[in-house]
Order: C-alpha cells, then structure tokens, then sequence
C-alpha cells in the first residue's frame, strides 16, 4: 500500500471556526475596546504579519483587519499544555506552538510549512504584552526568521490599547484605541538588507509609546492592581503596595498617588517622582539591576502563597500544591510544601517568563514550573 501523504496543517473547518469567531468577536471588541480597525477587506496577500502586544484581542484586530484570510498565530506552550481545552483550541483554529525558553527550532519549521501551504502567519516579535505603554524587547532573532519565510511583513499597529487595558489591569477604560496595518516590508526590500539592518527596520516600525497620542482613559479604578507590576518605591527601595480606585500607596512608608487619564500620575502624599508608568518601571528595573546579591543579603524579599505546578509541556499542569509557599531571595527562587522545599537557584534557571497577569513560568534544564497568585500577585 502506498503510504499516507503527510497531513497538512490547515484544515477546511480552521477557516469555518475563524470566520464564526470574526462574526462574534468583532462586536464584543469595539463594545470592550472602542477599537477602530483599519480594514483590508480584498487583501488576500500571504503576509509574515508581526504586530505590537498590547491586549489579549489583539490577533482578533488582525483577523478584523483581513476578513478574506486564514492567519494562523504563534502561541505560547502554555496555550497548549491546558489538556482539554488545548485539544479544542487546536482542532479549531491550530495555532502555531512556541516554547519561550529556547531558540525554538520546531516552531521555525512549522512556520514555513504553514508558509508552503499558503498561509499568513502572525505573531508578536516581543512575546509578551507591555507593561508600560511601549514596545517591549524583541529578539534580533525574528529577522532570521523573516528572511527564512521570505515573505511580505506585514508591521501590525495596535494604539491605545495600554490606555484602554493595561496588562496589571482586569477592567477595560473608557477610551479610544486603533488597529491595522501601517507598512509592508517587501522580500525583495529587506532582503537586500543584512540582518541587523532588518532587526532594527522592524523594531522601529513596531514601536509605540501610548503616552504620546494625547488621549484620555478614565474609568473609576484606573489604578486597581498596579500592584502586580511595581515592586520599588523611591524612597523604600523594594516595597509592598496597594491599589485602591484611581490611586495607589507604599504600605511601608506610605506615599501615595493618583494615576490621571492622561495616563500619568499625581502626587499625594510624599513625594512621587515618577510621571508615567515607563518612568517607574525603567526606575525599578535599574534599582534590580544595579543591585548585586552581596548587596541583597540572604534575606527573603518577597513571600506569596500560590499554586504550584508542573508543567508537562504540550500536555497539561500536573499540580504539586493548591498553597505553596513561593519565596524571592537574592540568588534564588524557593518553593515550600508538604514539608519540603524546591529551591531553584538562578544560575540553574534557563529563563522566567510571565504568562497573562498573575502566572509565572520557571523554566530550568529538565522541568517547566508554574505558579499562580491572587488578583494581587507581583
């Protein structure tokens, strides 16, 4: 007998599923998001799409924007490592799978064999959703990839959605955000180019700072959880704080400020030095960096109760324990249950990654961890 021919990724029923998510998805996000989509309703190019993160119905925007295409998104592994409801998302709509802790080479082969097959492609070169309203780090290595497919790049831009939906944030404001394809980057244009020059066209056409478009988001708790992402006061060093309406304090020294619709802060009590969210965060990120573990000591900074898994990847999260004790000290990342104790020293730590608002992946040479806080889990 003659043997099968290999399967192909796309299925018939992908575009069914994707035109019937559009239909139902494309009212909820200009009621959620205020969203404007700039539409390209005949466009039927085969496109690398890459767009800037900034919500969680960002690859809807894209599927809004293209209506006649079937796109096809990479995905983190932790989109595929949920049992049964990763079987459904994939026998409906086969995303792409991307494991975050390596240079993933399987994933660069399924991308070119859905790009053989005839389909777009779409993904994120920043891997994560911003914290502070631009653009995170991206990776050199997604001109590598770019120039492996040698198709059009399409650059995706999505503004206005960290003034809509902060990533630390669970409600949407009331505002303004838009979406669509601002250039595409045609083979024989980047191709001409090394790799660096690639790198850095796509970095700058990427770029989006929501601070500089002048709108106004309000809503009622436009500060609710910023405690999620800032963990450095100016004036404690590493703190604790608390989120309340539009405001937020220092548990330790207790100072204290408004975050505006302009999506700038207000001082209120002692002095807050910060104007934005980037300024705190580049703030915060160069007080860790400029602090050695001498320095830090060997004391515990932070303690949290989570739950505690382990990831099987591609499959499920086994999990270790509903209240586990996780522990931050300054050369390691400990976890505490059932009377032991699961140290994961950082030089024995492959990469941390953080997955939606309050799940933290730890990746080491032979096991994927997960750990999952409160709504107010740093």
């Amino acid at each position: 007998m003659a043997k099968d021919k290999k399967k192909t990724w796309h299925r018939p029923r992908h575009k069914v599923i994707n035109t019937l998510l559009r239909w139902i998805l494309t009212p909820v996000s200009r009621i959620r998001y205020g969203v404007r989509v700039e539409k390209r309703r005949q466009d039927e190019t085969q496109y690398l799409i890459m767009m800037n993160h900034q919500t969680p119905f960002d690859q809807f925007f894209v599927s809004m924007a293209l209506p006649k295409q079937m796109v096809y998104y990479v995905g983190t592994e932790d989109l595929f490592s949920n049992g049964f409801i990763s079987n459904v998302i994939r026998f409906a709509i086969n995303p792409i799978p991307f494991k975050k802790s390596t240079s993933d080479f399987r994933a660069v082969k399924d991308c070119i064999r859905v790009a053989r097959e005839g389909y777009s492609i779409l993904l994120s070169p920043e891997g994560n959703r911003t914290y502070s309203g631009v653009t995170e780090h991206i990776k050199p290595s997604i001109a590598t990839l770019a120039r492996a497919l040698k198709l059009p790049i399409a650059i995706f831009r999505i503004e206005g959605g960290f003034g809509v939906e902060p990533r630390w944030a669970d409600i949407p404001r009331h505002g303004r955000m838009k979406a669509g394809i601002s250039r595409v980057i045609q083979p024989e244009e980047y191709l001409a180019m090394s790799e660096e020059e690639l790198f850095e066209l796509i970095a700058k056409e990427l770029y989006v700072d929501d601070r500089d478009h002048g709108e106004r988001y309000t809503h009622a708790k436009a500060a609710e959880y910023l405690e999620r992402v800032m963990y450095v006061c100016p004036h404690c060093g590493f703190a604790h704080f608390r989120s309340d309406g539009d405001t937020v304090r220092c548990l330790d020294c207790g100072m204290k400020a408004r975050y505006l619709p302009d999506l700038t802060f207000e001082s209120l009590e002692g002095d807050f030095p910060y104007r934005t969210v980037k300024q705190w965060y580049d703030a915060q990120n160069e007080f860790v960096c400029s602090r050695t573990a001498e320095e830090l000591g060997t004391d515990v900074l932070y303690e949290d109760t989570v739950r505690f898994f382990e990831v099987i990847l591609y499959k499920r999260k086994r999990r270790l324990s509903p209240a586990a004790s996780l522990r931050l000290c300054a050369d390691r990342i400990e976890c505490a249950f059932g009377g032991s104790v699961t140290a994961m020293p950082f030089d024995e730590v492959k990469t941390v990654s953080v997955l939606g608002r309050n799940k933290l992946n730890i990746y080491t040479d032979n096991q994927i961890f997960q750990v999952k806080g409160d709504k107010r889990f740093n």
